[in-house]
C-alpha cells in the first residue's frame, strides 16, 4: 500500500514535468500603413496566373517536378515524419530473442566449487521484453516535439516552394524586360545607323565637320555595347532560371519575344496584418519550432522523476539437447524496476535551463520572422505605390523627349542645328525609354514580392476568408504536392 501511495504521488508530481504551451504573443497593427488605396482582391492558390502568361504558368509547374531545392525540403520532411514514428515507438514494449550454445570449463584449482575441473555445456533459447510506462510524460513530450518539428517541415516545404515560385516569376519578368530593352536598342541602332549615313553624306558634301561623323559613330557603337550588355544579362538570367526549375542551363531556353507588350501589373491586393500569422508558411514553421522547444522543456523536467521499467524474460535452458524442450528446462523472470538519479552534480537542472534557453531563442526567432514579414509587406506596398507615381512621371518624360527628338532631327536635316544638339537629345530619349522599362520591371518584381510577402496562395473557407487555423494541413500553398 505504501508503494502504491508513493507511485501515485509521483504521478501527481509528474504534472510539473509538463510545460503548458502558448504561442508567443505578437501584437499586430490594425492595417498596413503603406498599403494606400488597395483593391480587395482574394489571392488564389495559383497567384502567378494573375499575370496572364502561359509560359510563366509552365515554368512554375516545372518547379515541382525538377527543383533540387524543393526536393531537398521534401526529403527533410520525410525525415521529420520518420522521427515522429521513432518517437512513438517508445510507447510500445521492446521484445528481443536470443539463442546460444556454449561450453564452459572451470579450473581444477578452484577450491570449493562443485564444477571445478569440469566442462559444462549450456544450450539457451530465450525471449525478453521490457516496457516503460510513460508515467511522467517523457515519451509523450518527445512525441509532441517530433510532431511539432514535422509540422514545421511541412511549412518549410511550402515556404521553399513559394520562394522558388516568386524567384522564377521575377527572373522570367526580367528576361522579358531585357527582351524589350534589346528590341529598343536594336531600333535605336537602326536609327543611329541612318543618322550616321546622313552625317557622312553631309560631311562629304562639306556641310558638317568630321567631328560630327565621329560623334555619330561613337553614339552608335556605345548603343551596340549596351545591346551586348543586355544580351549578357538575359543569358545569365536564363541560366539562373534553368537551375531554379532543375534543368541544365545548356538545354534550357525561353524564346525571345521582342515585340511583346508590357505585362500589366495586377491590382494591389488588400490584406490585414493579423491574418499574416496564418498566411505565411515561414511564420507557421517558426511557431511550430517554438512549440517543439516547449515540449523539450517537459522532456528535460521529466529527468527529475524515477524511471519505471517492467521486465519479462523467459525461455529454455539445458546442458544437453535431449532435455532442452522439456518442461523442466523452462526459466522465467518478471518484475518491475524503479530507478532514480539522486545526485548528478546539477546536470538535470542544466538540461532544463538549456531547454528553456532554446525555447527563448525559438520564440525570439518567431518574433523576428513576424517582424520581417510585416516589413516585407510594407516594403512592397510602398514600392508599388511609389513606383506607380514614378512610372507616370517617366512616361511624361519619354513623351517630351520623343517630341524633342523629332523636332531637333528635322532641324538638323535642314541645317539649322549642329549634330551635337541631335546627339544630346538622342541620348536623353534613349535613357528615358530604358528608365521607363526599368521602372516597369521593378513594378513587376515588387508585385511578385508582395504576393510572396502575403504568403502566396492559401485556401479560403466558405465565406471567402483565409482559414484561421495555424495547423499546416490548413495551409495549402499554390502548387502544393502531397508528400505522404
Amino acid at each position: 500500500m505504501k508503494g502504491v501511495s508513493i507511485l501515485l504521488a509521483c504521478v501527481v508530481l509528474a504534472g510539473c514535468a509538463s510545460a503548458p504551451y502558448h504561442a508567443p504573443d505578437m501584437p499586430m497593427p490594425s492595417a498596413y500603413r503603406e498599403a494606400g488605396n488597395t483593391v480587395h482582391q482574394v489571392i488564389t492558390q495559383d497567384w502567378w496566373k494573375a499575370y496572364q502568361d502561359e509560359t510563366l504558368n509552365t515554368l512554375i509547374a516545372r518547379i515541382d517536378a525538377g527543383s533540387p531545392t524543393l526536393m531537398k525540403s521534401i526529403a527533410l520532411l520525410h525525415d521529420a515524419r520518420a522521427q515522429v514514428a521513432a518517437a512513438r515507438a517508445d510507447y510500445f514494449p521492446t521484445i528481443g530473442a536470443g539463442a546460444s550454445v556454449t561450453s564452459t570449463h572451470l579450473s581444477a584449482n578452484v577450491l570449493g566449487h562443485s564444477l571445478a575441473g569440469r566442462t559444462t555445456p549450456d544450450h539457451l533459447l530465450g525471449l525478453g521484453a521490457s516496457w516503460e510506462p510513460d508515467l511522467f510524460g517523457r515519451i509523450g513530450r518527445n512525441v509532441d516535439a517530433a510532431k511539432d518539428r514535422e509540422q514545421a517541415s511541412v511549412d518549410d516545404v511550402a515556404a521553399v516552394r513559394l520562394a522558388l515560385q516568386a524567384e522564377a516569376a521575377i527572373d522570367y519578368f526580367g528576361i522579358r524586360s531585357l527582351d524589350r530593352d534589346a528590341a529598343l536598342l536594336q531600333r535605336t541602332i537602326a536609327t543611329y545607323e541612318s543618322v550616321l549615313q546622313l552625317t557622312e553624306n553631309r560631311y562629304r558634301g562639306g556641310i558638317v565637320a568630321e567631328s560630327d561623323v565621329d560623334q555619330a559613330r561613337s553614339q552608335l557603337e556605345t548603343t551596340r555595347t549596351r545591346l551586348a550588355d543586355a544580351q549578357l544579362a538575359r543569358t545569365q538570367l536564363l541560366h539562373a532560371l534553368a537551375t531554379l526549375v532543375g534543368e541544365p542551363a545548356t538545354s534550357f531556353s525561353v524564346p525571345d519575344e521582342n515585340d511583346r507588350q508590357r505585362f500589366q501589373v495586377p491590382p494591389t491586393p488588400d490584406a490585414v496584418p493579423a491574418t499574416l500569422l496564418q498566411r505565411r508558411p515561414d511564420i507557421a514553421a517558426a511557431e511550430r519550432r517554438v512549440a517543439a522547444a516547449n515540449a523539450q522543456i517537459g522532456v528535460a523536467r521529466a529527468a527529475f522523476f524515477p524511471t519505471l521499467m517492467l521486465n519479462l524474460n523467459g525461455g529454455l535452458e539445458s546442458s544437453g539437447l535431449a532435455g532442452w524442450l522439456t518442461a523442466p528446462s523452462r526459466f522465467w523472470a518478471v518484475g518491475p524496476a524503479l530507478a532514480a538519479t539522486l545526485f548528478d552534480g546539477g546536470k538535470r537542472e542544466a538540461g532544463v535551463n538549456s531547454a528553456q534557453a532554446q525555447f527563448d531563442a525559438s520564440a525570439a526567432d518567431y518574433r523576428d520572422t513576424v517582424l520581417k514579414a510585416v516589413q516585407d509587406v510594407e516594403d512592397n506596398y510602398a514600392a508599388l505605390r511609389i513606383l506607380a507615381d514614378e512610372c507616370r512621371s517617366q512616361e511624361t518624360a519619354v513623351a517630351a523627349s520623343e517630341r524633342a527628338l523629332q523636332q531637333v532631327t528635322e532641324r538638323y536635316r535642314l541645317g539649322a542645328v549642329a549634330y551635337l544638339d541631335v546627339s544630346v537629345v538622342q541620348a536623353t530619349t534613349l535613357d528615358n525609354l530604358r528608365a521607363l522599362e526599368s521602372i516597369h520591371r521593378r513594378q513587376l518584381a515588387a508585385s511578385v514580392s508582395l504576393y510572396r510577402a502575403l504568403g502566396g496562395g492559401w485556401t479560403v473557407n466558405d465565406h471567402g476568408q483565409p482559414n484561421a487555423s495555424k495547423r499546416p494541413d490548413a495551409l495549402r500553398p499554390a502548387g502544393h504536392v502531397e508528400t505522404q
